[in-house]
């Protein structure tokens, strides 16, 4: 090898690892233990010291930013400016590839295109549409994702199996069935296509399946523990001749289970694959031994793991902290000064707030605003910037102001009510002509007879909805009322719950906490300049900013100091997540909480709440069984933290001095 430091710098178990080629071979490889350096190291070292051409490797990854990083490294370990990794690529790139060369076996043209989202959204409702299906009570996004999922587990439409109670599923597959003789009509593939496609080439095809599994010697495979059922059947074909097939990752970090991704393709990999070798992964390179420790104690509570226990050779570090706060305003403010007083140690863009919900960095936006304290959102937009979000104030802006065209005109369609771009053309003009607002030439439109009747029907109604709630707004009443009675009478909370997808459950929940946020508020005027300031106040800053994102969006990622707020019953973990998958989906929330723990370096702190605000009422919290798990010797348990000074009690409670909260009562059993 031409860089030989690079190999000099692994330590026992990374070097087993890369030299060992006698078969199947699994690397559990725990968090911040170098297994992106492993894998990198083991292909040059294939190059290099066996003598393998580069074509007969095939790499595998689950992003394109993966490959070109893993691209990058072997070419500097083996010091050439590129080397000839044909076959390093994700599964769906490296899938076109071998499409591309085989198309007609599955009925298509070499020359076939490849739909994005997008595109596979527009067909689908051109074919409900076909079949009279109502888009607005069915979700054309979630059809998708039942498409998805259904290609994930390796089903055309003729090998679909349902259960008894998947009665809407069901109704699906005719749709299903269309829509991929479209695709094959128009020559397009969409992405599950690409894998799906091939594993039907090599099954009904053994003379191309034996010349791509004899010609990959070896074949390497990252993050191995989010592959789904297609992908690994995927893998099965092509280590069909050579049984070389080298796996790295780490099943404790398995949490895209919502994705497809089925944690015993890793569990089980000895079963697939006769005579594995396991090597283990243990000694991490990122976080101190306290933070370590408290992470493996929690995860050992999972029954279905392979198991590995992590270590450093730097210092014990600091403590993990556990606090507990009176609310969720509090758990916020007491992130905020404890941030204050670490930014001159630790740099803002190494320190993060990784949430289960998204809906919980409002409240932290919030104080950071009000305290000048820059931050970004990772992997999604700020509260008050979210569609929905912005939907709901457009509604009380032309409440407010019967002028605010900007509004009005973004809420005329919203929900649909049959008003196009024409009939809005026909306003404007009006409204220019006339010198009206949007609103009034809408209604002298309708009075003067010159809307088409399917849009004058929408457009009747929404004016006459409006007048209502702003006659209900003059009159006093409540202004968070005043949106809970937009959202039902609109239909826009009924729009949200029809489309029965992940995407419009979060739009709930953030809708929700939009509710919650007003309640800190006298009256409408001030919560519209509060949102007014709000999106406009950080437009200046620059340089450093503290990290927002969840934790499944956190991980691969790594930060000094980790805030993990809203660890309680029911928000984390996920109630719903329980609900669904039982234990195994227990498991995988304590996987997650895992990863949100070892994504931290330095200083990692832990909170929840005794009481949260929830869909207009208070609600007592219990402190997360995971704090329960976690061990006393690496963790510093506090009692509840200090009401701050600026602490609006604009929340209709009173907290006794002895609190009586369940949360509470367990969490001082607890630290006694």
């Amino acid at each position: 090898m031409k860089n030989t430091d690079y190999y000099k710098e692994l330590n026992t178990s990374q070097k087993k690892a890369v030299e060992y080629f006698d078969g199947p071979l699994l690397i559990v490889a725990g968090a911040g233990s170098g297994k992106t350096k492993v894998l990198t190291v083991k292909i040059a070292h294939l190059i290099e010291k066996k003598q393998i051409f580069p074509n007969q490797i095939l790499a595998v990854t689950f992003t394109n930013k993966a490959s070109k990083e893993m691209r990058d490294r072997v070419n500097k370990i083996i010091n050439k400016k590129t080397t000839d990794l044909s076959w390093l690529g994700t599964f769906h790139s490296i899938s076109a590839k071998i499409l591309r060369k085989h198309a007609k076996a599955v009925g298509l043209n070499h020359n076939f295109s490849i739909i994005d989202q997008d595109d596979q959204l527009r067909l689908i409702k051109n074919i409900c549409k076909s079949e009279n299906i109502d888009i607005k009570k069915i979700s054309p996004n979630y059809i998708r994702s039942i498409f998805d999922k259904w290609k994930n587990l390796g089903w055309y439409p003729e090998d679909v199996v349902l259960k008894k109670n998947q009665t809407l599923e069901k109704s699906f597959l005719n749709i299903y069935n269309l829509y991929q003789r479209k695709l094959f009509d128009l020559n397009v593939c969409d992405f599950g296509d690409l894998i799906l496609h091939c594993v039907k080439i090599f099954q009904k095809n053994p003379d191309i399946e034996k010349m791509y599994s004899k010609n990959f010697k070896y074949i390497l495979v990252d993050e191995y523990q989010d592959t789904n059922h297609i992908q690994s059947n995927w893998l099965k074909h092509l280590t069909a001749y050579n049984n070389n097939i080298c796996c790295v990752g780490d099943d404790d970090q398995s949490i895209y289970s919502w994705r497809g991704a089925e944690v015993k393709n890793f569990l089980e990999f000895d079963k697939n694959y006769k005579n594995t070798k396991i090597i283990r992964l243990e000694k991490n390179y990122r976080s101190t031994q306290n933070i370590l420790s408290a992470a493996s104690k929690l995860i050992e509570n999972n029954k279905n793991r392979i198991g590995k226990n992590l270590y450093t050779n730097g210092d014990n570090g600091e403590l993990v902290s556990v606090n507990c706060y009176r609310n969720g305003k509090d758990e916020a403010t007491g992130t905020g000064d404890i941030i204050e007083n670490l930014k001159n140690k630790y740099s803002l863009n190494n320190t993060a707030i990784l949430v289960r919900a998204i809906f919980q960095t409002r409240e932290f936006e919030e104080r950071f605003l009000k305290i000048g304290l820059p931050y970004r959102i990772i992997g999604g937009v700020k509260f008050y910037e979210r569609a929905e979000i912005k939907d709901c104030i457009a509604y009380l802006r032309v409440i407010y102001q019967s002028k605010d065209d900007l509004a009005f005109e973004r809420i005329i369609n919203v929900p649909k009510r049959s008003i196009g771009d024409a009939t809005l053309k026909q306003i404007n003009e009006y409204a220019k002509k006339n010198n009206y607002s949007l609103e009034l030439a809408s209604k002298k439109l309708i009075e003067l007879n010159q809307i088409k009747p399917k849009p004058k029907i929408g457009l009747n109604s929404l004016t006459k909805l409006i007048e209502k709630w702003r006659k209900e707004y003059l009159n006093k009443k409540n202004h968070i009322k005043i949106l809970q009675m937009i959202l039902d009478e609109s239909g826009y909370s009924q729009m949200l719950k029809d489309k029965k997808d992940i995407e419009n459950e979060n739009k709930l929940e953030n809708i929700k906490e939009l509710l919650n946020s007003m309640k800190e508020f006298d009256n409408l005027e001030s919560f519209l300049e509060h949102v007014s300031l709000a999106t406009s106040i950080d437009k200046d800053w620059e340089g450093e900013k503290v990290n927002l994102m969840t934790m499944h969006a956190s991980k691969g990622l790594e930060f000094d100091v980790v805030f993990l707020p809203g660890w309680e019953e029911g928000l984390f973990p996920h109630q719903k997540s329980i609900e669904e998958k039982g234990d195994s989906g227990l498991e995988e929330e304590r996987r997650l909480a895992y990863v949100g723990i070892t994504r931290s370096k330095k200083i990692t702190n832990i909170s929840f709440s005794m009481n949260r605000f929830y869909q207009g009422d208070w609600i007592e919290s219990m402190a997360s069984r995971f704090i329960d798990e976690l061990p006393n010797a690496n963790v510093r348990k506090s009692n509840i933290q200090k009401q701050n000074d600026d602490f609006d009690l604009n929340q209709d409670i009173e907290f006794e001095n002895e609190i009586k909260s369940p949360g509470w009562i367990r969490y001082q059993k607890r630290i006694k």
